[in-house]
């Protein structure tokens, strides 16, 4: 995987990063950032018009409550440093 793992260069995300997921839904959770598969998440699948499976996520998210997450980068922000 990579270690230069915010190719926007701007979003300050990258591995052992705090980060919000979901952030401003009711779904929002806290957790760090502990695998980004940047360029090897892949791309979609269709046959015959028909999506077989869709590209893989981006990040993968280890949250505060134990659980993990496979998220792209529009379902994760920086948590604010307080």
């Amino acid at each position: 995987m990579t270690t230069n793992v915010d190719a926007g260069g701007d979003s300050g995300i990258s591995m052992d990063s705090r980060v919000l997921v979901y952030p401003g839904t009711d779904h929002e959770k806290h957790g760090v950032v502990v695998e980004d598969f940047a360029d090897t998440a892949g791309k979609a699948v269709e046959i015959g018009g028909h999506t077989i499976v869709e590209a893989a996520r981006r990040w993968a998210v280890a949250l505060d409550d134990g659980g993990l997450v496979f998220v792209d980068d529009d379902s994760l922000a920086a948590e604010p440093t307080s």
